[in-house]
C-alpha cells in the first residue's frame, strides 16, 4: 500500500468525545476514530472517579463505560461496571481478621439487572455465624436498595459510598467492622433484554405444559 493510500485512510478516520452519562456530568472521557459511525457502538473506556471528580482520592473506583449512542462528533456512554482496584482491597486485608463477600444479582425498579459484590473487613477473626450474619445483612441491605431505586439511583448510591456505609452501620451491630465496601457492580442485562428472556421463559413454560397434555 502507498503513503497515498495510508495518509487518505488515516484522513478518512472521524474521531469522536466520548461523553459519560450525565449522572456523571456528561464528563469527557477521551476520544474514539472510526472509520464508519457503527464502529463507535459498544466500544467500551475505562475511567477513575478521581478522574471524573478531580479528586486523586477516588482514584482507587474504576469505571466503565459503553457507548449506546453516536451524533455527528460525540458519543454517549452507559454504565456498564464498576471495581475497586486489586491495590485498595489488598490494603484492606488484615492478618488476624475475617473478609466476608457476597454476590447478588439484583432486578432495579427500571428492569435493569445488576450484579453487585460486596465485601466487609472486620477488625479480629469472626466466627462461622458472625460471617454468616453479615452475609446474609449485605445481601438484604443491596437486594433492598435494588427494590426502591432505578438503575440510575442504584449506581449512584453504590459509587457516592451509601450502600457501603449502610452496610457498614448495620453489620458492625453483629461483629466490630474495620471496612465494608462494594467491591465490585456490573451491568448483566438491560430491560429489554431482561423482558426477551422472561418471554423465552413463558414460551419454554408453555410449551413444557403443551407437552404433559
Amino acid at each position: 500500500m502507498s503513503e497515498r493510500s495510508v495518509s487518505r485512510q488515516k484522513q478518512e478516520k472521524r474521531w469522536y468525545t466520548v461523553l459519560a452519562p450525565e449522572q456523571f456530568g456528561r464528563a469527557e472521557l477521551g476520544e474514539t476514530p472510526a472509520d464508519e459511525v457503527e464502529q463507535v457502538y459498544d466500544r467500551t473506556i475505562e475511567t477513575t472517579l478521581g478522574e471524573l471528580k478531580g479528586d486523586a482520592g477516588e482514584n482507587n473506583t474504576k469505571l466503565t463505560f459503553q457507548v449506546t449512542d453516536v451524533g455527528s462528533d460525540s458519543a454517549y456512554t452507559e454504565f456498564v461496571k464498576q471495581e475497586l482496584t486489586r491495590d485498595y482491597l489488598r490494603s484492606l486485608t488484615r492478618r488476624g481478621s475475617s473478609k466476608i463477600a457476597a454476590y447478588v444479582t439484583v432486578l432495579t425498579t427500571d428492569d435493569y439487572r445488576v450484579q453487585v459484590q460486596p465485601v466487609a473487613y472486620t477488625t479480629k477473626s469472626a466466627d462461622h455465624s458472625q460471617e454468616k450474619a453479615i452475609r446474609r445483612t449485605m445481601i438484604d441491605l443491596v437486594e433492598d436498595a435494588a427494590a426502591e431505586r432505578t438503575f440510575e439511583d442504584l449506581i449512584d448510591s453504590i459509587v457516592e459510598g451509601r450502600l457501603s456505609s449502610a452496610i457498614y452501620n448495620e453489620s458492625k451491630t453483629i461483629y466490630p467492622l474495620r471496612r465494608a465496601e462494594i467491591q465490585k457492580t456490573r451491568l448483566l442485562a438491560r430491560p429489554e433484554e431482561v423482558a426477551a428472556e422472561e418471554e423465552a421463559a413463558v414460551d419454554v413454560d408453555e410449551t413444557d405444559l403443551d407437552t404433559e397434555e
